[in-house]
């Protein structure tokens, strides 16, 4: 402690074992910067405590940034009483991690009596990493910095300008807790003196004005405040595209036609079935033209809806929206318009009442299939909850591309979909086969009226998990309202059309008014130990050596309840789940959440059900197929198990 010294520099000097590394003070999406507190020090008023520039590490799939080999941390302390001695004492505590992660919590001391002289070594180590700390602004040569966040808060864009070229940089953003960004993409322009980055935004919150670090090799490192700009800074050059081929996309499209067809036999296509069924003993005894007309509508009903479909969801992409299978069940008005619409075909099932369409109305749909394509229109919306072998693959594939590719996908799926319809319009003298009508018609009209309302207590339970208990009980009532309405006899068909009318839009109005506040989802109720999702959690716990289970999953979804129903929450898979070293994550997206949207997209999916195993043995993740099996569970617990 030289006389009179009123500072004096130190670091803390840490040596990392070979394959493990430690933190920077933003740590990425998982890990905890170096702590230490100074409480046990004499004479010390204040320590500034500086970070060398970081580096950048990937595990799980995760980015994250810190040091590896050996790091000092430079300090620069103030004493209290100038040129007197002084004790400083260091509580430290950091996370050191490599396949596993361990806390480490230590103290250190170091007298410094006063005196003459330098210790040069620790000074030369010291003024090294000094020199790797990030300059901070104004930083010369930088000219300007610039960022903006896109709408949807998604990404961000960062545009440097040097008059000194970069060579190798990265990017390190900082902007505030919680939020984490993904692997940039650096393209460099204007011979070197232009960066421009874009990073994925992970979290779901939006960020604050953003602290840029840049590192260029080993020297330069600077951090600079960013200026926000109304528009993204245009990239410095186009990346190429690779475009599907022809061949590639012909096999996708053939998968999705697989899983178009193949929906035609999942629980969740009872009530397609079921107008399957009251069509075809609709048209029993008519002549085959006219069957074939009608079953060439409902099939025309299954496409229009899936090129609407396409249609919507490709604008909804071009405009940065979240998009994916079955997403519209998240969404209340459209619950609430579906729970009219079973009401009322329950109703008329049922025998609650008969509607009665003006007599050219009705002769002009009878030559030209307009309720036939109401059938098939209806039959594709309700088979939108379920997933399918091959479907999760050809949806991924369309969305990720472009519009031709989501044009054709959805296409083959509508075709598929819709084959049970065409073959019966190619060959409608099956109908034939079918008994001929009799009273067992009236049985089988209550038999098919019963499932239908099935499928509505389900869309209520749904509406409730969406909007909350009471708006699917009002809804409920309004569309028993319009039932009711429909069966007043008494009324003549024009006051009773409009009147329901009325209701249906009152019901469609009110249903998003009258929606509570999502609460943050819980794990369901099971016999299994489920916690709610949390994606840096994964990290932590694998690097602990545990397995990790994820389960994304919507009340909505009927092929997640009967994955869960028929394969996880029965043995063997149950009692492998429960066994201890394995953790279960359950993410809930009956209501939308931006965080599982961006956790599905990052493994370039937009349905669920969704389910993957993490492991020391995989630490990348196993995707399973849609439908589980218990085979391919026990396999992928297995492999992740077993260590690399």
């Amino acid at each position: 402690m030289a006389p009179g010294s009123r500072s004096l520099a130190a670091g803390l000097d840490l040596t990392i074992s070979e394959g493990w590394k430690t933190y920077w003070r933003t740590p990425g999406e998982v890990g905890t910067p170096p702590r230490v507190d100074w409480s046990g020090s004499t004479n010390i008023a204040e320590v500034d405590f500086q970070w060398p520039a970081p580096e950048r590490f990937t595990a799980f799939g995760i980015q994250n940034f810190g040091y590896h080999g050996e790091v000092v941390f430079p300090l620069r302390i103030t004493l209290k009483q100038p040129g007197t001695a002084a004790r400083l004492h260091a509580a430290v505590s950091l996370l050191v991690c490599s396949d596993i992660c361990v806390p480490e919590d230590f103290v250190l001391t170091l007298d410094l009596p006063p005196g003459s002289g330098i210790d040069q070594t620790s000074a030369d180590r010291i003024a090294r990493f000094v020199d790797k700390v990030p300059q901070m602004a104004p930083v010369p040569r930088i000219t300007s910095a610039q960022f903006h966040v896109d709408d949807a808060a998604r990404s961000l864009t960062v545009a440097l300008r040097s008059t000194k070229a970069f060579d190798a940089p990265d990017i390190f953003p900082e902007a505030g807790d919680g939020v984490t960004f993904g692997a940039p993409d650096i393209r460099l322009g204007e011979d070197g003196r232009l960066l421009w980055a874009r990073l994925p935004i992970l979290s779901s919150g939006p960020p604050e004005t953003p602290r840029i670090t840049v590192t260029d090799g080993d020297t330069r490192a600077f951090t600079v405040p960013a200026t926000k700009v109304a528009s993204a800074p245009a990239p410095p050059f186009r990346l190429a595209t690779r475009r599907t081929g022809a061949g590639m996309l012909a096999g996708i499209a053939a998968l999705a036609f697989l899983g178009g067809l193949i929906l035609n036999v999942m629980p969740c296509v009872l009530p397609v079935l079921s107008i399957k069924f009251s069509s075809v003993l609709r048209h029993g005894s008519e002549d085959r033209p006219r069957i074939r007309r009608g079953f060439l509508a409902a099939a025309a009903g299954v496409l229009t809806f899936m090129w609407a479909l396409a249609a919507v969801l490709y604008g909804l992409k071009w405009a940065g929206v979240s998009v994916g299978w079955g997403l519209q069940f998240q969404n209340p008005v459209f619950l609430a318009g579906l729970i009219v619409v079973m009401t009322v075909f329950s109703g008329n099932l049922l025998g609650a009442f008969e509607i009665s369409l003006p007599s050219r109305l009705q002769t002009w749909m009878a030559n030209n299939g307009g309720g036939d394509f109401a059938t098939g229109l209806f039959a594709a919306v309700m088979a939108t909850p379920c997933s399918a072998p091959l479907l999760g693959t050809a949806i991924a594939f369309a969305l990720a591309g472009r519009g031709l590719d989501i044009a054709v996908i959805f296409t083959a799926l509508g075709l598929g979909l819709a084959l049970p319809y065409l073959l019966v319009a190619a060959w409608p003298g099956v109908v034939t086969c079918l008994p001929k009508p009799g009273r067992w018609m009236l049985l089988v009209k209550v038999v098919l009226g019963l499932m239908l309302l099935a499928t509505l207590g389900w869309l209520v339970w749904v509406m409730s998990g969406v909007a909350g208990p009471w708006t699917a009980l009002i809804v409920l009532a309004l569309a028993l309202s319009v039932t009711g309405l429909l069966s007043l006899s008494r009324l003549s068909p024009g006051p009773r059309l409009s009147g329901a009318a009325l209701l249906v839009a009152v019901t469609l109005v009110a249903a998003p008014f009258v929606s509570t506040p999502a609460a943050s989802p819980a794990p369901d109720g099971s016999a299994l130990a489920w916690q709610s999702f949390a994606r840096a959690e994964i990290a932590r716990q694998v690097s602990g050596g545990q397995v990790v289970f994820v389960d994304v999953t919507a009340d909505w979804c009927l092929t997640c309840k009967a994955n869960k129903a028929l394969v996880l929450e029965r043995d063997p898979v149950r009692t492998a789940l429960s066994a201890d070293g394995i953790t279960l994550m359950q993410a809930d997206w009956t209501r939308p959440d931006e965080s599982i949207a961006r956790y599905l997209e990052s493994f370039d999916r937009y349905g669920i059900p969704f389910n993957v195993v993490y492991g020391p043995g995989a630490p990348e993740g196993i995707v399973l197929s849609e439908i589980l099996t218990d085979r391919s569970v026990l396999k992928a617990l297995d492999r992740a198990t077993l260590p690399n």
